[in-house]
């Protein structure tokens, strides 16, 4: 497995200035800037990296220098020009407002159709037009074949900025680059996507053996620079929802198949529930949501005893996957009964019919229907807990991924996730961040069991 550690550059002089940067190499790290590195670094200090690229960008590169200098024995900094930001060369330098009241019809492109997004350039025939999403989508490929075609196995600092690095997790993940707008990086926050041909997830499930398997651990985790959760973007305006996986139970612990069969928390589950809720104390929430099951509900109700003023909202239609005849057994249990269905599970999810219970197209029919209807019907912050296929299928549905993509996104017991509709409940979501464990293990790794569905 190779594990990319994914790291925005600290806050820069055009950042506070709110100045569009784009390859402009003018704004350096401000003193915060330079401090949420430090921070950065001594959070990933006890991890061993095997190599370090960066941006040749002077605010990007400061900032994984400053995080080398915080481990003990730091590989040797590799610039490259794949990891350049965005390319916006007639707004660079402008300050944000300006480029929004000088290019109102362009600067609203940008924002709700980012790849279609474009600006004329001149050059020696007349005028070229330049795809700025399009590109970066371009050199992120470009920089994952040339790391990966390096090291297939190790751990990987990659430190680049907010444009860059939406690109390498989207191009990564498969998303398209109509979503470049829905994925937050925040300066100093950390993501973790892990890529190999073997199992890679705590579930231990893989994508298909003749593809990279990918899976995006976490996104944007923000807690060690003292914001448990990146803010809301300027003219918020809808909804943010908490996604939260129910604590542990034995099953998974022990990797039995559970699925709809109503297991309750066990000790570490209900431990992990009351760190969720530590976590999420001083956050104002205006309504809370969850799965009628045992183990979301009493993680939802251990959470809200900071939160006595909410009352707790059931829906049938959050529940687990049905896995049929699969429930209560391991997977041992489960090759024996029916040989090959397991790795067909792990391998082509989209494919099976869980023997009389539900295939993933049902499950995404169900929980992405009660998604929208939660979405339209809830204002403020407030939490929706649930399982990991059902969280992992609302995941997907952000980004219009079908079932196929099942395994993409890690869901770790006690995990948070952060969704926005900065637009309203009819606009495009951002995923602010995504599956958060630190609260639990103060690791930027989930460290939970997971264990099976």
């Amino acid at each position: 497995m190779t594990r990319i550690i994914l790291v925005r550059h600290g806050k820069s002089t055009y950042n506070q200035e709110r100045r569009i940067q784009g390859r402009l190499d003018k704004s350096i790290l401000t003193e915060a800037g330079r401090s949420a590195a430090m921070q950065v670094g001594d959070t990933l200090s006890s991890i061993g990296f095997d190599a370090a690229y960066t941006s040749p960008l002077q605010r990007a590169k400061e900032t994984a220098e400053i995080i080398l200098s915080r481990l003990t024995n730091p590989p040797q900094l590799q610039p490259t020009d794949k990891l350049m930001e965005i390319d916006l060369p007639l707004w660079e330098g402008m300050l944000r407002q300006d480029a929004i009241d000088q290019f109102p019809e362009a600067y609203q492109q940008w924002q709700k159709q980012p790849d279609k997004f474009s600006m004329k350039l001149p050059s020696a025939d007349g005028e070229i037009e330049h795809f700025p999403v399009l590109a970066v989508f371009a050199s992120a490929r470009n920089f994952w074949k040339e790391l990966l075609s390096r090291h297939r196995d190790g751990t990987i600092l990659v430190v680049g900025h907010n444009g860059i690095n939406r690109a390498l997790i989207a191009t990564a993940s498969e998303i398209s680059p109509d979503y470049y707008q829905s994925i937050q990086q925040s300066n100093c926050g950390i993501s973790v996507i892990n890529f190999g041909n073997s199992p890679i997830t705590s579930d231990e499930k893989t994508e298909p053996k003749q593809k990279i398997a990918v899976q995006l651990e976490s996104l944007n985790l923000t807690a060690h620079t003292g914001e448990i959760f990146p803010k809301p973007r300027d003219g918020h305006r809808g909804p943010r929802l908490l996604l939260v996986r129910h604590g542990e139970t034995d099953w998974n612990k022990a990797g039995k198949f559970q699925g709809q069969i109503d297991v309750p928390l066990n000790d570490n589950g209900r431990e992990q529930s009351r760190r969720a809720a530590e976590f999420l104390k001083d956050v104002k929430l205006d309504f809370a949501i969850s799965s009628s099951m045992l183990r979301p509900k009493e993680t939802a109700e251990i959470i809200l005893k900071h939160h006595t003023d909410l009352q707790l909202e059931l829906r049938d239609e959050l529940r687990e996957i049905s896995h049929g005849l699969w429930e209560g057994k391991f997977e041992s249990e489960i090759e024996q009964s029916y040989p090959g269905l397991l790795e067909e599970w792990k391998t082509s999810p989209e494919t099976v019919q869980m023997p009389e219970g539900e295939n993933l197209q049902e499950v995404w029919t169900r929980a992405i229907a009660a998604w929208r209807e939660i979405v339209q019907s809830v204002s403020g912050t407030g939490i929706v807990v649930a399982h990991d296929a059902i969280n992992k299928a609302i995941l997907c549905h952000l980004f219009g991924l079908e079932p196929e993509h099942f395994w993409k996104f890690k869901q770790g017991n006690g995990a948070v996730s952060v969704i926005d509709y900065p637009h309203g409940p009819d606009g495009l979501p951002v995923l602010q961040a995504m599956n958060v464990t630190t609260h639990l293990s103060g690791s930027v790794f989930d460290q939970t069991a997971a264990g099976a569905l």
